[in-house]
């Protein structure tokens, strides 16, 4: 019997089949951003059948989701970025898989398989922030993610760190998300260039990339300063696809953020050591807890 772990992102969703640990296998489809609640749908439905092909049938699954989500009702609740309000996800899944189902929000699952797996797992406290198609941040405290009240916990994406700026989905203007996520860089730059490109030409001396990426820099150092005032973590993860920047991120950002940090030290920073595959691992997580037997009552 075999375990779905699926991550759904703006632009792509990526999955694995597990089986006692092992990954059997891992696929990815590109987002429907027309129908972003059926197709991922279809994707788990075509994961269950790839199982059963495989002689290891789904016993359960786990769907990561973007934007608000509140995981105690497996609703998906809001997302800025594929446009939904008040999905009952967790009943459509089930519907469609006939197997136990478990819906997280993609950065705290990513951030739990950190804690579980990752770079944070010798750390109990800690903050993951995912920088991708979108920015989000969750708080990890004693190796369980922080939903807040009503699962809206970690939406450093839509800090405002320049008042008047651009104008975001959300509603507000300058948000961080429309200046540092993957997106925005390639947006900022231009010509549709990815924003891995951008990077590896700012190096390269492009003035304008230069611009982009600098400007990209000052406001996640900005919104990692809040964070550390408010929360004071001991350890900062970054995460999600910006982070395969590697060295060029993590050495620029760890000096600006220090600049912003007058009178106490900076949380130490470090990449995720599950790279893209952090919800999708974190979602196999979840879905491996459905299985485990409750607790004897008292």
């Amino acid at each position: 019997m075999s375990l779905i772990g699926l991550d759904v992102g703006g632009t792509s969703m990526k999955a694995a089949l597990t089986q006692d640990s092992e990954i059997l296998l891992t696929e990815s489809w590109p987002t429907d951003r027309e129908d972003p609640v059926g197709g991922i749908l279809d994707f788990a439905a075509h994961l269950a059948s790839r199982a059963t092909a495989l002689g290891s049938p789904a016993q359960a699954a786990g769907i990561a989701l973007p934007g608000i989500v509140d995981e105690s009702t497996g609703t998906a609740v809001r997302s800025a970025n594929l446009g939904w309000r008040d999905v009952p996800m967790l009943e459509l899944a089930r519907e469609r898989l006939a197997i136990p189902v478990a819906i997280g929000h993609d950065v705290r699952t990513g951030g739990l398989a950190e804690s579980v797996l990752g770079a944070g797992r010798d750390a109990g406290d800690f903050v993951f922030m995912a920088i991708g198609t979108g920015i989000a941040a969750a708080l990890i405290l004693n190796g369980t993610p922080y939903p807040g009240t009503v699962g809206w916990s970690g939406e450093i994406g839509h800090v405002v760190v320049r008042p008047d700026g651009a104008a975001c989905g959300c509603g507000n203007r300058g948000c961080l998300e429309r200046y540092a996520s993957a997106a925005a860089i390639s947006r900022r730059y231009g010509a549709s260039v990815p924003a891995e490109e951008v990077i590896a030409r700012a190096r390269r001396n492009d003035e304008k990339a230069a611009e982009v990426w600098s400007e990209a820099l000052d406001c996640l150092a900005d919104g990692l300063a809040a964070t550390t005032l408010l929360l004071d973590p001991s350890l900062i993860v970054i995460g999600g696809g910006l982070a395969k920047a590697g060295e060029s991120l993590l050495n620029p950002l760890t000096t600006r953020l220090a600049d912003r940090l007058t009178f106490r030290d900076a949380p130490r920073l470090t990449l995720s050591e599950l790279d893209d595959q952090a919800a999708v691992r974190g979602a196999t997580i979840l879905a491996a807890r459905l299985l485990k037997p409750s607790p004897p009552k008292k």
